[in-house]
């Protein structure tokens, strides 16, 4: 959800076909027929903007009229001032975790900086987790992570943003890429303080969105992090770049469907319900 009349998203072309807003009854006509509960997702704007994204959230989070009861939202670990939002963010109860978009402008290694690495072990000593959005060349950094801030948990977004399309053609720079990420994702999974959100993927395969394409890389995150440790996210609007939300609802339960009911409403709901500590507000 996004309001572009006062929230800026610098990663966000004028040209883009996302380029509008999107607000609350949008998102329902896209989850019609749907049982649907919402964590919302920050949705990187500028730094001068996140404490108010915050706020915004944690009122959306609080009116029962709309499908959102919690947030993950935005913050700059490492920068000053850093502690002092986490105390701020640690007055809403509606506030569960913290992310930075870390691909993009950002360098490698960022996160292991020593700043950078205090503050989000900071987020654990307030109960907040910290979201993993970051290149797929680039988990071996969020394991490295994870490892020195045991007390914190983490979330790895977008089944580590691997490109789907990398499964498709069988060549060195591909291959290379596939088993680097697989090394990495199962590394994290055998940490944990960790989980992994189901999500993300639709996005990169504009008008190739099957359950033959996309199985590869699900069913590798649902196998290294068990049933137990998997949430879905449905990544809207920014699934739209490759297919509606009902097409990647669509998609995925094909690709479950031969795994345990239990599994299943583990990944669909139970699991984020447990995570994030939405029992008392369903």
């Amino acid at each position: 959800l996004w309001d572009l009349s006062w929230q800026k998203l610098p990663w966000l072309a004028e040209d883009s076909p996302l380029a509008r807003n999107f607000v609350t009854s949008d998102y329902l006509e896209a989850t019609k027929g749907e049982d649907v509960r919402a964590v919302y997702m920050e949705v990187d704007v500028t730094a001068n903007q996140k404490r108010a994204e915050a706020e915004h959230v944690v009122n959306l989070s609080r009116d029962k009229q709309k499908p959102t009861v919690a947030a993950v939202v935005g913050g700059d670990p490492g920068l000053e001032g850093f502690a002092d939002y986490v105390k701020f963010l640690s007055t809403f109860p509606e506030v569960k975790g913290v992310r930075q978009v870390l691909h993009g402008t950002h360098p490698q290694g960022k996160c292991l900086q020593p700043a950078f690495v205090k503050s989000i072990q900071l987020l654990g000593q307030h109960g907040l987790s910290f979201d993993l959005c970051m290149r797929s060349t680039d988990i071996g950094d969020g394991v490295k992570l994870a490892k020195q801030s045991p007390d914190t948990r983490f979330v790895l977004d977008h089944c580590g943003n691997m490109d789907p399309k990398a499964f498709l053609v069988d060549n060195d720079e591909n291959q290379k890429s596939i088993a680097q990420w697989k090394r990495d994702v199962a590394a994290l999974a055998n940490l944990p303080n960790t989980i992994c959100k189901i999500s993300g993927v639709i996005a990169s395969v504009p008008g190739m969105a099957t359950a033959e394409v996309l199985a590869p890389v699900v069913n590798h995150c649902l196998d290294s992090f068990g049933p137990e440790r998997v949430v879905f996210g449905g990544d809207w609007p920014v699934c739209l770049n490759g297919a509606p939300l009902a097409t990647w609802l669509s998609v995925l339960r094909e690709i479950i469907s031969n795994r345990p009911e239990k599994e299943q409403r583990c990944l669909w709901s139970e699991n984020a319900i447990r995570f994030y500590g939405l029992k008392d507000v369903l």
